[in-house]
């Protein structure tokens, strides 16, 4: 009878001891094998609270970075490290080894993407991972998984980036919606500039390079006063590489240097037709044939060559974005501030109108997509929101609080001792803070400009100074061309290849004649294909959407 009392008190207690365990929502331990209040799958998601909170577990996600020069690893640094202990996210970064498409297209095939997977916003592999059903719609994980993600989401890029079937799929960095303009416009600056070597520049005495006479002279003079540079040929004028699609440098840049309009009336303008660029192509092709362009600039001047040109100072004159060599420019500074790059005017058209460069749009420069192979779905929309939310951004320019930065005269700044090495040495900055978007794949560009004070040093602050009054939101006209997938995008992608291996040859012609030659017979090509009206036609179609989707946001 006492054993059978005994029993019955002990199983009596067992029942209040579960009783007790399901009201506090106590289930026992978390998979780390610590006490947790309640399992964060059976918690849900408030739309006014971070998801990632509600579990900081370790998780290790596989981000495919689409650019072979990027080699940052994910801990070892202070904003790592911190991000890591904060939310229980690690990052595994793949990048290809050689041509970045080729990779990218193998994964698609054999539909072995990674957790996420960041690409430029102009690729259109974004296009083929979406309607290939290879990638998560973003819109869907945050109604499921994280309500928070449409807080801090800019409703301007979700309605963007929104596809024919209401989902998003993507979401851009360093993003610049109309709204943004509005807002911070003259602070922006852009990538797009003319570069000089500062030493050599006043050596020639700062002539005008606006003209296609000085321009000209300029490089003829500088070739002949500073042939070689510690031993090696001096390189008159550089620019980006030759590609598939054409060369930034002599296409976008210097159209928006001559400030050529992009529509005329409503109307899309073809701007390589444009009298004023065709005029400076010439002056190019005048330059090459002076022998002021060397030949390995058509061939095999990729990034990390031009890179180590630009270290050793071997280029007087550059059409180029800045932000690609800022380490390097940094460097030349800290062992002459006379031996390093500066920005200029430099081509204009006829009227000296102001250069139109080309700001951030609204399409972003990058867009960052969660693969369907994805392997916790909760998590990874959860960090997604993290990283793109305020709070993610600061913690990736600035860092943590009372280790890297701190409130200064009232506002969140980098301490001294990191700012000084973020303004002398990028790579050691890199390598022990890993701040100031060094891990860029969701920077907001705009949420920086509140933590700048005293990160304008020189010689960027001077280039990028240069930029401001000048730069101008070009997003209506973006994402222009049609589904690479479709007749006409086939249309379009051969008619583009075609372009880029004229452009190199306009270069290299003989003569102002045979450059005209050579353009007619590359516009009797592309117009007379069966696609041409077909293409024209669905490039004014989505211009006119974009103008449209762009007035809306302004109203949201």
């Amino acid at each position: 009878m006492y054993k059978m009392r005994k029993l019955a008190m002990l199983l009596l207690a067992l029942m209040m001891c579960w009783t007790l365990a399901a009201c506090s929502g106590n289930t026992g331990t978390s998979s780390n094998g610590k006490p947790k209040e309640a399992d964060a799958s059976q918690t849900k998601p408030s739309p006014d609270e971070p998801a990632w909170k509600l579990d900081t577990t370790p998780i290790t996600f596989d981000w495919y970075i689409n650019f072979d020069w990027f080699t940052s690893k994910w801990g070892g640094n202070v904003v790592s490290d911190y991000i890591t202990k904060k939310t229980g996210v690690s990052l595994n970064f793949i990048v290809p080894a050689g041509d970045a498409g080729e990779k990218l297209n193998t994964m698609m095939a054999a539909r072995s993407l990674p957790d996420f997977i960041t690409l430029g916003s102009y690729e259109d592999s974004a296009l083929k991972m979406i309607n290939g059903d290879m990638v998560l719609p973003l819109n869907e994980l945050a109604d499921e998984y994280d309500p928070y993600f449409f807080k801090v989401a800019d409703p301007a890029k979700l309605s963007w980036y929104t596809q024919a079937d209401g989902n998003v799929y993507s979401y851009p960095n360093a993003s610049s919606s109309p709204a943004d303009y509005q807002k911070y416009g003259e602070l922006f600056t852009s990538n797009q500039t003319f570069l000089v070597r500062k030493d050599m520049y006043e050596a020639l005495g700062k002539p005008d390079m606006s003209t296609p006479e000085g321009f000209l002279g300029a490089l003829r003079a500088a070739k002949k006063q500073f042939p070689e540079v510690d031993g090696k040929p001096l390189i008159p004028i550089g620019m980006h590489e030759f590609t598939e699609t054409g060369n930034y440098s002599l296409e976008e840049y210097l159209q928006n240097f001559l400030a050529i309009p992009q529509q005329k009336n409503g109307k899309l303008y073809d701007r390589r037709s444009d009298p004023t660029y065709l005029k400076w192509l010439k002056v190019f092709r005048q330059a090459n044939e002076d022998g002021l362009i060397p030949t390995d600039v058509y061939i095999d001047e990729k990034r990390l060559e031009k890179d180590e040109k630009i270290s050793q100072g071997r280029y007087f004159a550059m059409l180029y974005q800045w932000s690609d060599f800022t380490e390097i420019n940094q460097n030349l500074y800290q062992k002459d501030p006379n031996k390093v790059y500066i920005a200029i005017d430099g081509p204009a058209n006829d009227a000296h109108d102001a250069p139109t460069l080309g700001g951030n749009g609204v399409s972003g420069w990058t867009v960052t997509l969660i693969s369907k192979n994805v392997k916790d779905k909760k998590r990874a929309i959860a960090f997604l929101s993290y990283l793109l939310s305020e709070e993610g951004n600061k913690d990736l320019f600035l860092g943590e609080k009372g280790v890297t930065y701190d409130t200064i005269d009232g506002k969140d700044q980098l301490l001294p001792e990191v700012r000084h090495l973020l303004n002398t040495d990028r790579q050691a900055f890199d390598s022990k803070y890993g701040g100031s978007y060094l891990y860029w794949m969701l920077m907001d560009t705009n949420l920086n400009l509140a933590w700048m004070e005293g990160m304008d040093a020189e010689p960027a602050k001077q280039i990028r100074d240069w930029t401001k009054g000048k730069t101008i939101s070009m997003s209506e006209f973006e994402n222009l061309d049609p589904d690479p997938t479709t007749k006409e995008g086939i249309a379009e992608g051969k008619n583009t290849r075609l372009w880029a291996e004229t452009l190199p040859k306009l270069l290299m012609s003989g003569s102002d004649s045979e450059f005209d030659k050579l353009f007619a017979e590359f516009m009797n090509t592309i117009t007379k294909e069966p696609e041409y009206e077909a293409i024209a036609a669905s490039r004014q179609a989505t211009y006119e959407r974009n103008v449209q989707k762009l007035k809306l946001s302004l109203n949201q």
